[in-house]
């Protein structure tokens, strides 16, 4: 699938559900969150439905996401049936991590949520982690549950998972301290650590000169401590971060400017569907299309398929973030 602007569609990120464990505040700020009806969200059958026809038009990488996705009861039945679709080359979870190390049951044997999930083909984990400090985890997230995801990160890293991601959200205020200690962490570990501007997706009041924290400063920031970072633009992952390797080092850390880089858009490849059935062409964007509805009245494959040319026909140039953009919904319930 290509769009009217050159972008080639290849990578779906679902949403399993609009629920999660912590409240931090630039996704579900609020403790008082109105959860979709059960019958409105996609049941496992149609979600794997769903990808397999997009395989059929080129998606080849699957993203799984919430909310918490982990937090859906039985969540595991959902990666066996992705595992049986032979055209998805590249499954990934996104977390907070806190339920990775959850002791599961998978046909008999004792294991972690983290091996059960490798254990089903997932290759990769991406885990929220913007700082390693205790007090501030639990004021940016509402729980006390920093150990939790630490242990998390061990459970994934004896997993095996081909890659793991740690994702730190650039809050000034809150966490521009933490930075180098993230930075030493990863480094230490063998995770990819990228920084991600605040984008005002939740409510408007997430994003202010007070809490927005832009990649050049944040680069400047870091730099104090490491030294000049040298940029690889050589090094690409699956989405839009920019690399930079540390010195004297073979570490790189990325940075994610939804809101500063002016080339933000160029190389999207992605669509999302929401774990009640919207289709959504860009995050940043008020454009979102009921799937659930055709899927569930009986159409055909085709019919789906051709759903799914449509959206991305759809498939605005860049995002509205810089454009005085208004969020209809929570991060949470359109899934990260």
């Amino acid at each position: 699938m290509e769009d009217r602007f050159g972008h080639r569609i290849s990578y779906l990120r679902v949403s399993v559900t609009d629920r999660c464990n912590e409240r931090c505040v630039y996704c579900m700020p609020q403790e008082l969150q109105e959860w979709l009806p059960r019958a409105e969200i996609l049941r496992y059958e149609e979600i794997a439905r769903l990808v397999r026809v997009a395989t059929t038009l080129g998606v080849t990488k699957l993203r799984v996401t919430g909310g918490e996705p982990l937090t859906r009861s039985n969540v595991l039945e959902l990666f066996r049936l992705l595992a049986e679709i032979p055209a998805l080359r590249d499954l990934g979870v996104s977390t907070n991590g806190s339920l990775l190390p959850r002791i599961v049951d998978v046909a008999g044997r004792r294991m972690t949520m983290a091996a059960a999930l490798r254990h089903y083909g997932v290759r990769t984990v991406n885990i929220s982690l913007d700082t390693l400090d205790a007090a501030q985890y639990t004021a940016i997230t509402g729980r006390d549950f920093l150990a939790q995801t630490l242990a998390g990160l061990d459970a994934a890293r004896a997993a095996g998972f081909e890659s793991i991601k740690l994702n730190c959200v650039l809050m000034r205020g809150r966490n521009e301290d933490q930075l180098p200690a993230l930075i030493h962490y990863a480094g230490e570990h063998g995770y990819l650590l990228r920084f991600i501007e605040l984008m005002p997706v939740s409510t408007t009041d997430v994003l202010t000169e007070e809490n927005f924290l832009p990649i050049a400063e944040a680069r400047r920031l870091i730099e104090r401590s490491t030294g000049p970072l040298t940029a690889r633009p050589d090094f690409k992952t699956n989405g839009p971060a920019l690399y930079f390797q540390l010195p004297n080092s073979e570490q790189l850390i990325g940075f994610i400017g939804a809101m500063t880089d002016l080339h933000f858009c160029e190389s999207c490849n992605k669509l999302r569907l929401t774990c009640e059935g919207k289709l959504r062409p860009c995050l940043g964007s008020y454009l979102e299309f009921d799937i659930r509805e055709p899927l569930r009245a009986g159409a055909s494959d085709e019919v789906l398929a051709q759903f799914f040319r449509d959206v991305v026909d759809r498939k605005p140039q860049q995002h509205d973030f810089r454009e005085n953009y208004q969020p209809n919904r929570k991060m949470v319930a359109i899934g990260g």
